[in-house]
């Protein structure tokens, strides 16, 4: 069995793979500083509690933007697991062109998302969307070259933001509104976000189609934690919420078994 991590600013989202199917998926609130012990006890617990034996994971595929983590994470796999984690980052196999700037720049989760996306629909024109801790889009042509994207905050970061740096603004349940015109100060709050965040995915797509793909249409895809709460919107071709596990899945294939170091 893989063992599949994503490291983000807000959770941890893992999930673990036998064969090519992904049999549990779990999610925990991630922080700046995990203890080697504190994340390979919470790893082998999460899959103990969902029926999964530990000792049946052999193999680990990570992908992390948060640095400091990093050599927490590979000692808790060594310890716990007896296993050298592989980590998507820059200089391994993506059978991606990156065509950024500076390729350092690019972060692994959207790379893990551009590497499933693109073996879900090969050879077509594509548009990741992921809502997460920031809203971000990967553009990714049929010829396997990584365009670039865009990043906003995220739904969470608006809302606190507004929550935070107001005298009089409520925290509000974050949730899909029908109605634009608010008719109290927590509903215009909620309609702000929701259809904020439709109008923006709209409009930037259709700069993106004009920019990218002279007005082909790309297929876009959805995914991230509130992806779902637009399911209605019309906005994607399809929601996939496990598009960056399975990215690290099809990476950590790419790129074969580690071996561990001294």
């Amino acid at each position: 069995m893989v063992l599949c991590i994503d490291v983000g600013n807000t959770q941890i989202f893992g999930g673990v793979f036998s064969g090519k199917e992904l049999v549990l998926q779990f999610r925990k609130t991630s922080r700046q500083q995990f203890s080697s012990d504190e994340i390979g006890i919470f790893l082998r617990s999460a899959l103990s509690e969902n029926k999964i034996d530990p000792d049946s994971v052999k193999d680990i595929s990570i992908c992390s933007v948060v640095p400091d983590l990093n050599h927490s994470l590979r000692s808790g796999c060594l310890k716990y697991f007896d296993a050298e984690p592989f980590f998507l980052k820059p200089g391994v196999k993506t059978g991606l062109k990156i065509k950024y700037r500076n390729p350092l720049e690019v972060g692994a989760d959207r790379i893990a998302n551009a590497i499933a996306a693109m073996h879900l629909f090969p050879n077509k024109n594509l548009i990741v969307v992921d809502f997460g801790t920031a809203t971000t889009f990967c553009v990714i042509s049929k010829s396997k070259e990584y365009l670039g994207g865009i990043i906003l905050p995220g739904l969470k970061i608006s809302m606190e933001a507004l929550e935070n740096r107001t005298a009089q603004l409520p925290k509000v349940e974050i949730k899909e509104i029908e109605d634009v015109i608010g008719r109290s100060t927590v509903e215009s709050i909620q309609s702000g976000l929701y259809h904020g965040q439709v109008g923006m995915v709209r409009e930037i797509k259709s700069k993106i189609i004009k920019e990218a793909f002279a007005d082909e249409d790309p297929i876009v895809i959805g995914t991230g934690g509130f992806a779902r709460l637009f399911e209605t919107a019309k906005l994607f071709n399809l929601i996939n919420q496990t598009l960056v596990l399975e990215g690290l899945y099809y990476a950590y294939m790419m790129n074969g078994k580690p071996e561990k170091e001294n």
